[in-house]
């Protein structure tokens, strides 16, 4: 059982534009009474995620209690940046009764678990669970492991093949480490993706993981928080492909930042990013763009060639009424000059 003492921890895993900053911002809404505190580690250099989960901040979780980690990975920077933003979290007046983590959607979240066994926290804190949110209609699409069956019979056959793409990493770690997997986008997938889905899911998982299909975050709180895990001392059921490794790094992805004047048109942009996409396999973009008589901020927020935009709020008094956007790809993928050519810069 877990001690009560500790403070509980949920970490919130999973791919690019799975779903994770939606879960949050509903689990912030419908925390069941608890009061919350959130960490958010960015991957680039322009805070999108925690722009807005600001916005969402309700009293049992206002605005102070919301930390955003840019640039990196956050278990590379346990000393400097993890436990220090911990401690100030606990040390908050009131205390909050429970952390949300979300993670990079390119990190792994095995070596997050051992930093909690650091000595500053470790006999404070305890990971009450981890979350794995996965996008049905993408997983269902080989996107993350292209036929797995076929490719762990090339490895057999071959011990020149067994490697795997980096991405495909990814995805199964964040599965072998999770406690519970959310499956969103349904309607997107339909029940024959979801279907297939879960089959991967399945076939990636160490051990029976309960999945559960979420729209738009929408979730019950007390299937998601309090799980009594206690993850960090469960690392043995949690296989990850970097076990042994004294450490990891993220050298197969690169951001770029693009910065770009005020749109004329959304749907032009939106059509650039999906033809960007497509040539040069970018894998997210992300950010916010200034529309020409326009008072409102657009987010954009897309996941390959599938692009979701809408206005978010209006633009502040002393911001710059600017484009910015954050391009994150594998790095033989990004070409700084074409990425900006290809985006109107």
């Amino acid at each position: 059982m877990t001690d009560l003492s500790k403070l509980p921890v949920t970490v919130i895993t999973g791919f690019l534009g799975s779903g994770k900053t939606t879960l949050i911002s509903h689990l912030m809404r419908n925390a069941g009474g608890r009061r919350l505190a959130v960490v958010v580690n960015e991957f680039g250099d322009v805070g999108v995620d925690g722009e807005i989960l600001k916005g969402c901040a309700i009293p049992d979780c206002p605005e102070d209690n919301i930390v955003e980690l840019p640039n990196g990975c956050i278990c590379c920077t346990v000393a400097d940046d993890f436990i220090p933003t911990i401690e100030r979290l606990m040390a908050l007046e009131p205390r909050p009764d429970h952390i949300l983590i979300e993670t990079s959607g390119l990190a792994l979240p095995k070596p997050l678990l051992k930093a909690f066994d650091w000595p500053a926290i470790r006999s404070r804190i305890t990971v009450d669970g981890v979350i794995a949110v996965a996008d049905a209609e993408a997983v269902a699409a080989g996107r993350f492991a292209p036929n797995p069956a076929a490719v762990d019979a090339q490895r057999a056959a071959d011990d020149s093949l067994d490697h795997e793409t980096p991405l495909s990493e990814v995805f199964e770690d964040q599965i072998a480490c999770a406690d519970l997997v959310l499956l969103t986008k349904p309607d997107l997938a339909g029940p024959a993706g979801v279907a297939a889905a879960r089959t991967v899911i399945g076939t990636q998982a160490p051990r029976a993981i309960p999945v559960i299909e979420v729209t738009e975050g929408a979730v019950d709180a007390r299937v998601v928080l309090g799980i009594g895990a206690a993850a960090e001392a469960d690392l043995d059921a949690r296989p990850s492909h970097h076990d042994g490794a004294d450490d990891h790094d993220h050298d197969d992805f690169e951001s770029l930042l693009v910065e770009l004047p005020e749109q004329a048109d959304p749907g032009t942009l939106v059509a650039r990013i999906e033809a960007l996409a497509r040539s040069r396999n970018i894998l997210r973009v992300k950010g916010y763009a200034a529309v020409q008589g326009k008072p409102m901020r657009l987010l954009v927020q897309a996941v390959g060639a599938r692009v979701r935009h809408q206005y978010d709020r209006p633009w502040a008094a002393q911001e710059v009424r600017a484009t910015r956007l954050v391009v994150i790809a594998e790095h033989d993928d990004i070409d700084p000059p074409a990425i900006r050519a290809a985006l109107g810069a």
